[in-house]
């Protein structure tokens, strides 16, 4: 079976100019993510698709293919992740004449993963193929989405007005609402001919890798860089 790590990398970023290589605790923040694409057992290449020929420099650098450049309609601010996982997969399938069979997305901004958790989710993922077209990583919410509103015409408006038999869960103890998680970007994986034939990254099954709630390292702020790189030397 043919596996893709895909490491997004645009090169403009504001809250952290240009972040993808900045240096983080000794070599350019991406380096980490393609080492651990490398490292794993399952991934069998690892590419970078960006827009920037530093970045793809430093890619190559480190050990990732990075064969082409990303069309600046791609790698905007509103940019989304299926339109880069499309154009890859196309890229893959006219250059090398074949098709992979999943992409594990992996991004740049998630420094501190573990292979040997990368290798687990691939292989749950793969003991139940048939079962799930993707994986996401998920933590556990302590705060209850059913307990959240908007503002709509100047008026509070609640989200949800029931859940599972459930009326008003707002007004509800937290302890009796259906417990809710939070993507949080450590790793997902999808079977590439559902995002051709369905058009999307995720299907219909999607299968859950819960981490620990703690389990949130990715980077958008100078805030969090600061807080990554802390975790970083006590890993």
């Amino acid at each position: 079976m043919k596996i893709i790590g895909l490491i997004p990398a645009r090169g403009g970023s504001k809250g952290i100019p240009k972040k993808n290589i900045k240096n983080y605790c000794g070599k350019p923040l991406i380096a980490h993510t393609i080492e651990q694409s490398l490292q794993s057992k399952y991934i069998n290449e690892t590419y970078v698709t960006t827009d920037s020929t530093e970045i793809q420099e430093i890619a190559i650098k480190y050990g990732a293919e990075a064969p082409f450049l990303r069309p600046e309609s791609l790698s905007g601010d509103l940019a989304t992740d299926k339109e880069f996982i499309i154009h890859f997969i196309y890229w893959h399938q006219f250059s090398k004449e074949e098709m992979p069979d999943i992409i594990v997305h992996l991004r740049p901004t998630y420094p501190n993963r573990d292979v040997n958790v990368i290798d687990d989710i691939i292989e749950k993922f793969l003991s139940n193929y048939d079962k799930y077209d993707s994986v996401r990583t998920i933590v556990e919410m302590d705060k209850s989405p059913y307990k959240m509103y908007r503002i709509m015409d100047n008026n509070l408006q609640t989200l949800f007005k029931e859940v599972d038999g459930i009326s008003e869960p707002y007004n509800q103890p937290r302890q009796i609402l259906p417990k809710t998680y939070l993507h949080n970007g450590y790793l997902d994986i999808v079977k590439t001919d559902i995002v051709i034939r369905k058009d999307t990254i995720t299907g219909d099954r999607i299968m859950p890798y819960i981490l620990d709630k703690e389990e949130i390292d990715d980077i958008d702020t100078i805030e969090d860089w600061e807080k990554s790189e802390k975790k970083f030397f006590v890993k």
